[in-house]
């Protein structure tokens, strides 16, 4: 099933079925829905008629959804309560077997997450990016360059996954020839496994896990041999807080800071073609005034949200909108939600370029766990649109896109595209 483009008939019944449904039969984390682009009105009724919900049985065991963009932010910010440890199970909706759970800094709580985090800001100031700025625009206009004319390619394999692998090949200081790696390493390491996901068990994602960590321990001895260096792999090898960091401490950081600089960036580049051939007005708009790129940019990352939600675990009993919430329950926090929160956004259903305050969006998180990278994440986009728009009038999506199958990385698989000679 996942390979096939759904007719409009089935996938409106799936849709309309969010208006039948008992609230108590919801499962909004179900992957099927994100993969075929139905869960929108499962949260709408929620945001509605029942903002903080308990589903008893999923294929991830019982969870809280939270859904509105002032309780997530409640919830973000109160770490005595809601904790993101990886013993606890981590930032996901789904657990991950205790022998299997990997810490990285995103699953800690204060005070040991901040130390560790520190570790790698230096990477993403102000000085350090308007360095990095010179060889993404370099990047992004030979990209752009050696795409093909007047012929239908995959935008998400050719661009958005190409300058995201070089990007993080760059941040890494790591071997440019098997930069690819990292996009699969990526893509294993929040894959379900199954027939719709990258591999088929949980053994063979391990197995890939661990070639993963093995070439990573390769490149991390050079860099203790080394003087320190000013990539993330260096920085971490002689940073206080991560040069002693036990194995399991050391892949769970490496695949942080991989999905964190791939999967958000790859799939907002491929949401803003795919956002712009669905509000033509607002493609035009940008190509007339490309001063508006300043303010397209966060509104398609709010339009995308290209991570669904992120998960805490209740350290104790306690009542939270009225709902009884036990210790060790599951609390899921829909950014995907949050960002259509009409009580929050004006106007949050329609793609707006040049909206008032674009900043308003949950989609990189809030608080001390905001994405450590975002304005990375920003520059990479604002570059890659001032180069599209010097080079083409226009870019055509031809075919529907295939979304990713999960309810975490809100992705795109494929999009096809066409440049007109």
């Amino acid at each position: 099933m996942h390979g096939t483009i759904e007719s409009a008939a089935k996938l409106d019944a799936l849709r309309e079925r969010a208006t039948t449904l008992p609230l108590e039969q919801f499962d909004p984390g179900d992957p099927e829905l994100f993969r075929t682009d139905t869960f929108w009105p499962y949260f709408d009724r929620l945001r509605r008629e029942d903002p903080v919900h308990y589903c008893k049985d999923s294929m991830f065991g019982p969870y809280w959804s939270v859904t509105r963009y002032n309780d997530i932010m409640e919830i973000e910010t109160n770490h005595s309560v809601f904790s993101s440890a990886s013993s606890l199970g981590g930032i996901t909706i789904r657990d991950i077997d205790p022998d299997l759970r990997r810490e990285s800094f995103i699953s800690m709580d204060p005070p040991r997450h901040a130390a560790q985090r520190k570790t790698v800001a230096p990477m993403f100031t102000p000085t350090h990016l308007d360095n990095l700025a010179l060889n993404i625009r370099q990047r992004s206009a030979e990209c752009l360059d050696n795409l093909p004319r007047g012929e239908v390619f995959d935008w998400v394999d050719q661009v958005s996954i190409e300058l995201t692998t070089q990007m993080l090949a760059v941040l890494f200081d790591f071997p440019w020839e098997d930069r690819r790696k990292l996009t699969r390493w990526s893509d294993i390491a929040t894959t379900i496994p199954g027939p719709d996901g990258v591999v088929a068990t949980e053994d063979e994602r391990q197995a890939e896990l661990a070639e993963c960590a093995g070439y990573f321990a390769r490149l991390w001895k050079e860099r203790i041999e080394q003087p320190p260096k000013s990539d993330l792999l260096s920085m971490m090898a002689h940073g206080p807080a991560t040069r002693d960091m036990d194995a399991r401490n050391f892949l769970g950081n490496l695949i942080l800071l991989i999905v964190g600089g791939n999967d958000t960036t790859r799939n907002t580049m491929s949401g803003a073609i795919h956002a712009l051939s669905q509000h033509p007005e607002q493609y035009r708009k940008l190509r007339e005034n490309p001063a508006l790129i300043d303010s397209f940019v966060p509104e398609v990352i709010r339009w995308q949200t290209p991570l669904a939600h992120m998960r805490r675990t209740a350290l104790a009993d306690l009542e939270f909108r009225g709902k009884q919430i036990k210790k060790g329950d599951k609390v899921v926090m829909w950014y995907v939600s949050g960002n259509r929160d009409e009580d929050a956004i004006e106007k949050p259903y329609e793609f707006i370029i040049d909206r008032a305050r674009p900043r308003t969006h949950i989609s990189f998180g809030f608080g001390i766990h905001r994405c450590v990278g975002l304005r990375l994440a920003e520059l990479q986009l604002k570059i890659i649109w001032e180069e599209i728009l010097k080079r083409f009038d226009h870019i055509e999506v031809v075919g529907e896109p295939k979304r990713v199958y999960s309810s975490f990385v809100k992705g795109l698989e494929t999009l096809p595209v066409k440049i007109t000679a």
